[in-house]
């Protein structure tokens, strides 16, 4: 209550000012008019001093305030980028961890049966299966070594062709058995002219573009559509790995491209989790970007953007 008088008296306080201030303007203005209104002011060199002094300071106050918020922001923002690196690098741990302790516990099973096996004379058979884990533990160590060198190497910047990048990629993946099985088709445009070339490291460029293909086939069954699509949208080329296969869980989507990780639709399938990273990790090396879509029932397809060379 005592807030709401003291706000009612400034402002009939406020009212009463302004209408005097009007009465008097128009008096003036009536009973001696002058040709020009001018307002002077006449103060002497202390006066200015003191003056240009206080608005020196309010400006280095504001300056200085703005560059506090400024730094606090950007503490806020170092500070949230050092959570993400911690929670993902243990994510990353976690897996690895996981991963390698999943071949392990198969090889320390295998070799307990081994005196079991060697009764029966299977012996070559639990061999052979022994060396497919050991093969597939040094596939995932060489992969790692791979995605953290690519991280540090040197690229090369040169003119890569895409028609005959994406026309080698097929004649490499149908010595794959499951090639046969699937409806694998590439599009490339015919006219009005061919697609730009990309600046970039040939190898690398193959690799990602072979690592989605590989992956639509392993997640496609016996008769789906595979789709690899290249087009010129503006100033980038465009290439599209569709499928009619499974689809990715929505919970998944978000976390496709980090190392290691496997979705739930992964389960029971050969892979390491670091096809996709790897992908992620090439495309920023050419500044290009990948995105993904995927409907239940009905596909995945992957769209990749590069400016191009031209």
């Amino acid at each position: 209550m005592k807030r709401r008088k003291s706000f009612g008296w400034i402002f009939l306080a406020s009212v009463f000012f302004l209408t005097a201030l009007g009465i008097g303007v128009v008096l003036q203005h009536v009973l001696a008019p002058p040709p020009i209104y001018q307002l002077r002011i006449r103060a002497d060199l202390g006066t200015w001093v003191l003056l240009i002094s206080n608005v020196v300071l309010l400006g280095g106050l504001g300056i200085l305030a703005g560059l506090w918020w400024t730094r606090r922001l950007l503490w806020e923002s170092l500070a949230r980028a050092q959570q993400e690196y911690a929670r993902a690098k243990h994510r990353f741990i976690y897996r690895l961890d996981h991963e390698v302790r999943k071949h392990l516990a198969v090889l320390r099973a295998q070799i307990a049966s081994l005196s079991d096996v060697a009764e029966e004379g299977s012996l070559e058979t639990a061999q052979a299966d022994m060396l497919a884990q050991v093969e597939r533990l040094d596939r995932l160590l060489s992969q790692l070594r791979e995605l953290a060198e690519l991280k540090e190497r040197e690229m090369e910047r040169l003119p890569v062709d895409v028609v005959s990048l994406l026309q080698q990629l097929m004649e490499t993946i149908r010595a794959y058995p499951e090639y046969a099985r699937r409806q694998v088709r590439l599009m490339l445009p015919q006219a009005p002219w061919p697609l730009p070339p990309l600046w970039g490291d040939r190898d690398l460029l193959f690799q990602a573009f072979f690592n989605l293909l590989d992956n639509a086939i392993k997640f496609t069954r016996a008769g789906d559509w595979i789709e690899i699509r290249a087009f010129e949208d503006g100033r980038s080329v465009v290439i599209e790995v569709a499928d009619t296969g499974c689809a990715i869980d929505p919970q998944d989507l978000p976390h496709i491209f980090e190392e290691l990780y496997r979705g739930s639709n992964a389960r029971g399938r050969e892979g390491s989790g670091l096809g996709l990273a790897l992908v992620k990790a090439v495309l920023e090396h050419h500044d290009g970007m990948v995105s993904v879509r995927s409907r239940a029932g009905q596909g995945t397809f992957f769209t990749i953007r590069f400016p191009s060379a031209s």
